[in-house]
């Protein structure tokens, strides 16, 4: 799978960044399933389709995308023994490139993740 096809996909979508999470969020929560938090805006009894954030977890790593206003705020994080031991704050570019290259890797032992990553990479639903 190219990857630098699929960062391109994602941030031709992601020119609006609610776009772009909201992409995330649809392609992959049948291939996470619990590994993908996704926190919507309302209150308690009142959830809306707006995504504020998600949390990807996948082995030791973390990648979470706040959406704040009109920027996408990027951290990867990377855990040992169930401790986490760096974050990093990165630009959109790199944590997507790094997200796709771990999605990658998980694709290689997961159909799921394989379908998902398709759909990333050439377009269309899931």
């Amino acid at each position: 799978m190219d990857l630098e096809l699929a960062a391109a996909s994602l941030r031709a979508d992601g020119t609006d960044v609610r776009i772009l999470v909201k992409v995330l969020a649809d392609q992959l929560a049948d291939a996470l399933g619990s590994r993908l938090e996704v926190q919507r805006s309302g209150g308690r009894f009142r959830k809306s389709d707006e995504i504020r954030s998600i949390r990807i977890s996948i082995d030791d790593d973390q990648f979470e995308a706040e959406v704040d206003g009109d920027t996408l705020r990027c951290t990867v994080g990377h855990s040992s023994g169930g401790i986490r031991i760096r974050s990093e704050k990165v630009s959109v570019d790199v944590w997507i490139t790094r997200l796709l290259s771990v999605l990658k890797a998980e694709a290689a032992h997961s159909e799921s993740v394989r379908r998902a990553l398709e759909t990333i990479v050439i377009g269309g639903n899931p």
